[in-house]
Formats: structure tokens, sequence, C-alpha cells
């Protein structure tokens, strides 16, 4: 499978097709995670024109200058602005890159709160976004990454059952470990060279690797600079994009799950080439795992192909994402 035949799963199909349909989509979903890791994901009910809300908003927070960002710069840990020389991806595969040319910020449930009034079928999802502090201007950027992240927690557990089914298991097999999950919604901001200057040798907006969790969603723009992923039959290649669909991959942990049946999606985003100084894209990233102290422990043959030794779903990603920061 090269990256320009991965397919693209109608989810309206999976809520309303029958029995047939379904196990088509499932048997789908379990050839392309197979081979690539990748999905292309549409119907996938995400309100029309949030995500261009949130990259107007995002924009005006990112072009200010440094100084006015720096009262929310996030810590080790922590959540907010990030700004360049923040994280070196590649070290993650044991690459040693410059740091990645982007600036981020981060946002990530609060506090669990059984009690909140919620939408039906919501599911709980903390009492509030982390970071506590959140600039005045502009004002719809918190309200606006709320509600998108509310579309992302229901539309992640959607995808884990979808995925529970292309492996025969119940449809909670995943989501029963769910209900307090740990989450990061992440503005990927990738200025223009015009901005940040011409990458150094070896440099990435991005650098490769593969995502730390169980399943990644991506809303993103397209771009010469852009999304590419890696195939065992075609190397590297520009990740196909459709303005209609999000991106969808799996992660470490949903690998191991499965016992390396699927393949952690590997990916990488280029320096922005010098034929498009101005070239200026933003990613708008959910990562979703479990419940913290979900003990991961893969599924045994014929589902699984290798035995890995379990893992303890928070201690393992803190321990990935550590391993990219620079001080």
């Amino acid at each position: 499978m090269s990256a320009s035949t991965l397919p693209t799963i109608d989810l309206s199909l999976w809520r309303t097709g029958d029995r047939r349909s379904r196990e088509r989509l499932a048997a789908a979903v379990d050839g392309a995670l197979e081979r690539a890791g990748f999905l292309l994901v549409t119907g996938h009910g995400v309100p029309p024109g949030l995500p261009a809300a949130i990259r107007a908003a995002a924009r005006m927070f990112f072009h200010q200058p440094v100084d006015a960002k720096l009262p929310f710069l996030a810590r080790a840990g922590q959540y907010g602005w990030r700004g360049p020389g923040a994280v070196a991806t590649g070290r993650a595969e044991g690459l040693v890159t410059p740091p990645d040319l982007l600036e981020t910020w981060s946002v990530a449930p609060g506090p669990y709160d059984d009690t909140a009034a919620l939408p039906a079928g919501a599911g709980p999802v903390g009492s509030g976004l982390l970071p506590e502090t959140w600039p005045s201007q502009p004002q719809a950027l918190r309200p606006l990454l709320a509600l998108y992240a509310r579309s992302m927690r229901a539309l992640a557990d959607e995808l884990l059952e979808l995925l529970a089914a292309a492996l025969r298991r119940p449809l909670d097999f995943f989501t029963r470990h769910t209900t307090r999950p740990d989450w990061t919604l992440t503005l990927n901001w990738y200025p223009a060279v015009t901005t940040a200057g011409a990458p150094r040798p070896g440099q990435f907006r991005v650098g490769p690797h593969t995502d730390f969790g169980t399943i990644t969603v991506l809303d993103r723009q397209p771009g010469k600079g852009g999304l590419q992923i890696h195939t065992e039959d075609g190397g590297w290649q520009d990740a196909p994009y459709d303005p209609e669909a999000l991106t969808v991959n799996i992660g470490d942990l949903m690998a191991r799950w499965t016992g390396d049946r699927w393949r952690s999606g590997r990916h990488r985003v280029p320096a922005p080439p010098a034929d498009a100084p101005s070239e200026e894209l933003m990613s708008l990233v959910y990562f979703y795992d479990c419940d913290p102290y979900t003990v991961v422990e893969s599924l045994p043959a014929p589902i699984g192909r290798v035995s890995h030794s379990p893992v303890t779903a928070r201690a393992y990603v803190r321990s990935k994402v550590a391993e990219i920061a620079l001080p």
C-alpha cells in the first residue's frame, strides 16, 4: 500500500450501514493499519468551519512578538505555548537533528468532574482545559478549542469502536479504558521561511517519528512542506489530502496492544521548501491515549504477532515525550 492509496472511511456508513457494510469498513481499516498505520476519515461530525475559526484565532496569537507569548510559556509537563527550540521529534528514533521548526499551543483536560452536565453521549471531558492561564487576545481561542476537544473526544471513542470491530473484538474493547482518558490537543504552527529564517541542514518542521499513544486525529492543510508518511513498499511520500477528511493514525500503544498486527504510523513534516518561502501551515493534532493507569498488554495470536512487555499507558507516553524535549 502506498500513501496515495490510503482508504477513506466514511463514518456515516459505520453508524447507519447494515452488517455487511460495517464488516467491509472494518476489513478496510484492518488492512490499512496493518500496512501503513494511517486512514482518512470522512463523516466525522466536526462542526463545519470550526477548524478554520481556530486557525484564524491561533494565528493572532502566534503572530505576536515573542515577548507577548512568553507569559504563556509551557514548562516541562505543562500546557500552553512552546516556542522554537522546544523539541527535536526525531530523537524518538535516535535521530540527532536541530530543533523542529514550529511553535505549539497545547491543551489537556482539567480534573475530571463526574457531576458536570454534559451533552448526551459526550462522556466526561474534565471540568476545564489546561493551561489555567490563557491570552486575553484572542478571547475566542479557548471556547473554540473547548468545542473542538469535545468533538474530538466523541470521534476518538467512535474510532476506537471501529478499531475493535476490525480486530473482531467487542465494541467496547478499547473504550472500556477511556472513562477518564489522557489526551492532548496541540496546534502546530509552521511559520514561513520569511518569519523563521532558512532551515538548518537536517532540520524538519517535525522530525521522523511514530506517535506514542493509541490514536491521533489530524486536521491539516496541504502544502509543499506538509505531512509525509512512510510505508514499507513506498518509502517517504506526501500524505494524500482531502479537504473533507481528517487524517487518522495509530501510535505505539495501539501497535503494542495489537501485538504489532498494526503499524504505528511513521511520519514527518519536512522543512519548508526554498521555492515556497511564504508558506505558513497550521495543523490541529488530537493525541488520544486512554485511562492513565491502563496496563496495555499485547493481544495473543492469531491476532497478535509479537508479544511486548506490558506497559502502563501514562508512564509509557510520558517517557517517550521526555525523549524529544529539549532543555
